[in-house]
């Protein structure tokens, strides 16, 4: 029989391994003052030094708050549950992009920042998603969104040229209503998307883009969009930071 798989990681990152999911699950809830070291060592059965560094990582992470004189707590906020199946629908004539109502409704400010729109030589699994030969474009649209002006994803679509060549959706600006809405005015209305979910190390444009604290991994979607027929209209690579959202879904059977 294989030998079982043994955790080699430092005890300090353990350590904190624990905490983290303690947070993340809401048991220990925001504001909460953490355990003293002493507390801390004895559970953990480790050295005062051991627990400094595990304390560290997490407020390197921003999981921890340190209040000179006070003691140590856990952040103000809980990690955020974002439903994809919210936004895809099109907006309602005259409406925001469903991504920024939301926002709205929990009481958030939001806003999307474009950086890059243009033909390009799309990923091999966008490329094969959207069915194009070999070195055939598509159209990107790259952008970040943020939610109380900390960036809270990072967005790559794609279009199919044929589709999205001298519309609005090859323009540099935000689309009204967002690319759902004019896909629909266009005669291209969602009509299902497979998600694919991930966790991985963030590359350096997202690391720098969403402000990844440490080594904090991100949530990758990769999301197809089709239409009828199940025609291909949009194929979207999506990155969150992990510490501070989750992906929701609701399924009716």
């Amino acid at each position: 029989m294989p030998e079982p798989h043994e955790d080699k990681r430092p005890l300090a990152e353990r350590i904190a391994a624990e905490i983290r999911k303690l947070i993340m699950s809401g048991d220990w809830e925001p504001g909460r003052k953490v355990p003293t070291n002493e507390e801390l060592r004895t559970q953990f059965k480790t050295s005062n030094v051991t627990i400094q560094r595990a304390l560290q990582i997490l407020k390197d992470e921003k999981f921890l708050e340190g209040q000179a004189g006070v003691g140590v707590f856990v952040r103000s906020e809980r990690a955020q549950t974002i439903q994809p199946a919210h936004f895809i629908a099109p907006s309602e004539p005259g409406q925001p992009y469903r991504w920024l109502a939301e926002a709205t409704k929990r009481g958030q400010r939001s806003k999307y920042k474009m950086l890059e729109v243009g033909e390009v030589v799309p990923p091999v699994e966008v490329a094969r998603a959207m069915g194009l030969g070999e070195g055939g474009t598509a159209v990107l649209r790259s952008r970040i969104g943020f939610l109380d002006d900390q960036p809270a994803e990072l967005v790559h679509s794609y279009y199919p040229v044929e589709l999205a060549r001298g519309t609005r959706l090859a323009d540099r600006r935000l689309i009204p209503g967002g690319s759902p809405a004019l896909l629909k005015e266009m005669g291209y209305p969602t009509r299902s998307q497979d998600d694919a979910v991930a966790a991985r190390p963030a590359t350096t444009e997202e690391y720098e883009a969403l402000e990844i604290p440490r080594d904090v991994p991100v949530i990758e979607v990769f999301r197809i969009v089709y239409s009828d027929n199940d025609k291909p209209i949009e194929v979207t690579i999506l990155t969150k930071p992990a510490h501070r959202f989750k992906m929701g879904y609701h399924i009716e059977l």
